[in-house]
C-alpha cells in the first residue's frame, strides 16, 4: 500500500490524538447518540493528557454529522490531530471501525487507521446505460472517492419497434448512437485509467451497453474489466450489490498482494534484498533501504524507542545514544515502524500473523544493500 498520503501527518509537531470513531447518524435519536459517543472520545483523550485545543478539534470534526449534509451519511471516521490543535488527517472510513480508538501518544496510532480505510486498492466502478455512464474512482487510501459522469446523445436512442420503410433506418441509427456513446465512455475510462492506474474496472448496468462498451475498450484497460449483471444507472436503482461486489474484488486483490509480498520475502531474501526481525528492519528503515514494509497483524506488544523524527528509532537506549538523540519516547513497535515507513516513502503491507514466515512480527523488502545488511544464510 502506498502510504505517502500520510506524510502531512508528520509535518506538524506531536504528540498526536488518533481517533477512529463510529459516527453513524441514521436513527431518530441520532444527534443525542452521536453526542454521547463523541463525549466518551473526548473524555478518553482528556484523561490521557490531551490539551483542550486538541480535544475540541476532534470533537468538532466528529460532531459534523449533526449538522446534516454529506457528513451525516458517514458511518466511520478517522481523525488525527497534532499537539497544536491542527487536524492533520481526516478521512471517512469504509464502515463503522471494528476497533474504535481514542489515543494521545508521541506518534500517531496508524495501524488501526490503515486497517479501516477504504480505497486501499485503486479501482474504477462504471455504471453504464446506452446514453452514458457514471464512474466512481477509488484512488489512494484516505482520499474520498471521486465521481465523474459521461453523457452521450440521447436523441433517437431507442430502437424503433414499428415496421415499414423507416424501420431499418431507425434501428440502424439507434445502434449507431449506442456505439458512439460507448466510444465516448470508453475514451473517458481510458483517460481515467492513465490517471488512476486501477487494478480493476467493474462494469455494471444495462447489458447491451456493457457488451458494446466491452467491445470498444482499448488494450489499455480491456484486461481490467470485471462484468456484473446486477446494478443500474437509473435514479433509484439499488447500488448496494455493486458496492458489495467492488468490496469483494478489493479483498481479493489485497489477499493476493499479501501472498505475493510474503513470497517475495523468501525470493528477495535469497539475494540479500530482504531482512526479517525487528532489529534488522529498524536499521534498514533508518537508512531508507526499505522498499516495502511487512507488518504482522495482530502485532506483538513489543516497544521501540523514538526521537523527534520518525527515522530516529532504535530497539534500545544504545541505538538512541549512537544516533545522538536526547529526548526519547517508548512507543508500540508497529507505530514507530509505520511512521518510519511513511518518512522514508516505503510501501506497507499488513499481513495476517499466520501468513508471516516463522511467526516473525516484521519483515522488509529492500531497495538496496550495503556492507551492514545481513547476508542470506
Amino acid at each position: 500500500m502506498d502510504v505517502s498520503f500520510l506524510a502531512p501527518v508528520f509535518e506538524a509537531p506531536g504528540p498526536y490524538a488518533t481517533v477512529t470513531a463510529d459516527v453513524t447518524h441514521v436513527t431518530e435519536n441520532a444527534d443525542t447518540e452521536l453526542d454521547l459517543r463523541v463525549r466518551a472520545v473526548a473524555e478518553k483523550l482528556t484523561e490521557q493528557g490531551a490539551p483542550e485545543a486538541v480535544v475540541e478539534a476532534v470533537r468538532s470534526r466528529l460532531l459534523e454529522g449533526n449538522d446534516g449534509g454529506e457528513a451525516g451519511t458517514i458511518r466511520g471516521r478517522a481523525v488525527i490531530v497534532a499537539a497544536d490543535g491542527t487536524v492533520v488527517f481526516d478521512s471517512q472510513l469504509g464502515d463503522v471501525p471494528r476497533q474504535e480508538l481514542a489515543q494521545w501518544s508521541p506518534q500517531p496510532e496508524l495501524l488501526p487507521v490503515l486497517r479501516a480505510l477504504p480505497g486501499r486498492i485503486p479501482h474504477v466502478v462504471v455504471l453504464t446505460d446506452r446514453v452514458g455512464a457514471d464512474l466512481t474512482l477509488a484512488t489512494l487510501p484516505g482520499h474520498a472517492d471521486a465521481e465523474e459522469t459521461v453523457e452521450g446523445d440521447s436523441y433517437q436512442i431507442r430502437k424503433f419497434q414499428g415496421g415499414g420503410w423507416a424501420h431499418h433506418r431507425y434501428q440502424h441509427n439507434a445502434e449507431n448512437k449506442w456505439v458512439h456513446n460507448a466510444d465516448d465512455v470508453a475514451e473517458h475510462i481510458a483517460s481515467v485509467v492513465r490517471r488512476v492506474h486501477p487494478r480493476f474496472v467493474l462494469l455494471a448496468g444495462d447489458m447491451r451497453a456493457r457488451q458494446i462498451l466491452t467491445d470498444r475498450a482499448s488494450a489499455l484497460w480491456s484486461d481490467l474489466i470485471v462484468n456484473m449483471d446486477e446494478g443500474g444507472r437509473a435514479a433509484g436503482a439499488d447500488r448496494e450489490p455493486v458496492e458489495r461486489r467492488a468490496a469483494e474484488l478489493v479483498a481479493e486483490h489485497e489477499a493476493r498482494d499479501e501472498a505475493e509480498a510474503v513470497e517475495k520475502i523468501a525470493s528477495a531474501g535469497a539475494h540479500g534484498l530482504a531482512v526479517t526481525g525487528t532489529a534488522n528492519v529498524v536499521e534498514a528503515l533508518r537508512k531508507a533501504q526499505v522498499e516495502t514494509l511487512l507488518l504482522a497483524d495482530p502485532a506483538d506488544d513489543e516497544k521501540l524507542l523514538v526521537g523527534a523524527s520518525p527515522l530516529e528509532l532504535g530497539v534500545d537506549q544504545g541505538d538512541m545514544d549512537a544516533l545522538g538523540v536526547q529526548e526519547v519516547h517508548s512507543v508500540p513497535a508497529e507505530t514507530a515502524l509505520l511512521a518510519a515507513a511513511v518518512a522514508s516513502t516505503a510501501g506497507v503491507v499488513v499481513v495476517p500473523r499466520a501468513a508471516m514466515p516463522g511467526d516473525i512480527p516484521v519483515a522488509a523488502i529492500l531497495r538496496y544493500t550495503d556492507d551492514s545488511t545481513p547476508t542470506p544464510q
